[in-house]
């Protein structure tokens, strides 16, 4: 989790303009399109913990 936090953190801290301007983009969004990309994120964690959990 604390590794999230880190990542998550690393691009308003460098490009606080551009992280601006995807935030603005992502409001856009519809509802389907969030849900669409969310479980994408969802599946593809869910793959890495089964192949590189012991």
């Amino acid at each position: 989790m604390a590794l999230v936090l880190v990542i998550e953190g690393l691009f308003p801290f460098v490009s606080p303009v551009g992280w601006r301007r995807m935030f603005a983009q992502l409001l856009e969004l519809t509802d389907g399109q969030i849900r669409f990309f969310a479980m994408g994120s969802i599946l593809m964690g869910l793959l890495l913990i089964w192949f590189l959990a012991p």
